[in-house]
Formats: C-alpha cells, sequence, structure tokens
C-alpha cells in the first residue's frame, strides 16, 4: 500500500527570525500572599504549593508587575471572575478572600474617573492584559465607595492566563 499524501500535504517546520527584543525577566509568587518561589527558575508541578503559606499556588509574572509580600492584589480570569484574592487586598475591598473568588470583578471594581469610558474600559484592560498586552496602569475604586482611588498596574501572569491587578 503507498502513501496518497504529497510532500506537500505534510506539515513542515520553519525557521522563525530571531527577534531584537531581550526576554524580560519574570518572578514567580503565591496568589494568596505574594511570597516568592523557594527557589529560582520555573517549579515543578507538583511543587507549585506555596512554601510560605502553604494555602496559595505559585503563578509567574513580570518582574515589575509582580507583587512584593504584603501587596494586595487580584487574579482575574478570561470570563471577568476574581481567581484570586489576596490577603492584604481583602481589606481594601471590603470582602473575604474566600468570598471574592469566582465573583465578577465589576462586583468588587469599578473605574474611578467619573469621565471614563465605565466599565467596559476596565473589562477591556483586563482582557488586553489576560491575552498578553503590555502592562498598564488605571486608577479604580471599590464598588459602592466614592473618594477613595487605588492605582493599579494591570498584566498577564499564571498559569492558568490570568491577568494580574496589582493594587498600589
Amino acid at each position: 500500500m503507498t502513501d496518497r499524501r504529497s510532500d506537500t500535504a505534510r506539515a513542515r517546520l520553519a525557521l522563525v527570525p530571531a527577534t531584537a527584543e531581550a526576554a524580560r525577566p519574570h518572578r514567580w509568587f503565591c496568589n494568596r500572599c505574594a511570597s516568592p518561589a523557594a527557589q529560582p527558575g520555573t517549579p515543578p508541578p507538583f511543587a507549585r504549593a506555596c512554601p510560605a503559606c502553604e494555602r496559595g499556588l505559585l503563578v509567574e509574572a513580570a518582574a515589575e508587575l509582580a507583587p512584593a509580600p504584603g501587596d494586595p492584589f487580584l487574579l482575574v480570569d478570561a470570563g471577568l471572575s476574581v481567581a484570586a484574592l489576596s490577603e492584604a487586598a481583602a481589606p481594601l475591598l471590603g470582602v473575604a478572600a474566600q468570598a471574592a473568588v469566582g465573583r465578577p470583578l465589576g462586583e468588587l471594581l469599578a473605574p474611578a474617573d467619573a469621565e471614563a469610558a465605565g466599565a467596559g474600559a476596565l473589562a477591556a484592560a483586563i482582557a488586553e492584559a489576560a491575552a498578553g498586552a503590555e502592562p498598564r496602569r488605571l486608577t479604580v475604586r471599590p464598588v459602592g465607595v466614592f473618594g477613595v482611588r487605588l492605582s493599579a498596574r494591570i498584566g498577564v501572569c499564571g498559569p492558568p492566563r490570568a491577568a494580574l491587578f496589582a493594587l498600589d
């Protein structure tokens, strides 16, 4: 029996040209307490539990975006639901970390500027960040609270891929 596929139908490998862009440093941190990974490099899948608090999982983000221990932050999935809330962010947003997970982000945070494009701009920024766009800054406020402004850095993190919403 002969193979009827022609050589043109077979998948071919192609060289990808090198880019001049240097790799950005990344850092692994706990999605609950922001403690850094115990050892540098990618942790094996079975060792992704946080060595400090033992309750969170290690995720990776760009070093300039990754929070320091004690910093408030949220992880938001592609469906705009809260995937993780740090212990430091819970009192800022007036919600327990366990109660925030799975809730829509719009129930916790809103754009702070009255002139802003509204929740659509916030959703678009998070969707872009989760897709891997460059980190950016936004000003937000807790829902139902006026006069409070929080500066936020938004960028990609994972695995699983999500948007890191670090509050300053």
